[in-house]
């Protein structure tokens, strides 16, 4: 697949080299599209898929600016 390079003014510089579109056109098909237990091969990776998900929404552990006082 060959990428397009547009070349657009930055600031502070003249101009950089930026990566064009990189998608294909069209829609996706096919039956088994969006079906993640497919996707993944092993247990083990549906298992670690899963807990990072999870991890987002019920760890107590959080960082940053999504760290709160008082849990929700």
């Amino acid at each position: 697949m060959e990428y397009k390079i547009e070349k657009k003014p930055a600031p502070g510089r003249d101009e950089v080299e930026v990566l064009g579109d990189t998608f294909e056109e069209g829609t996706p098909e096919g039956e088994e599209l969006g079906k993640w237990r497919q996707k993944l091969d092993s247990r083990e990776d549906k298992l670690r898929y899963l807990q990072s998900g999870e991890r987002y929404w019920f760890s107590e552990e959080w960082f940053g600016s999504e760290k709160r006082k008082t849990p929700a």
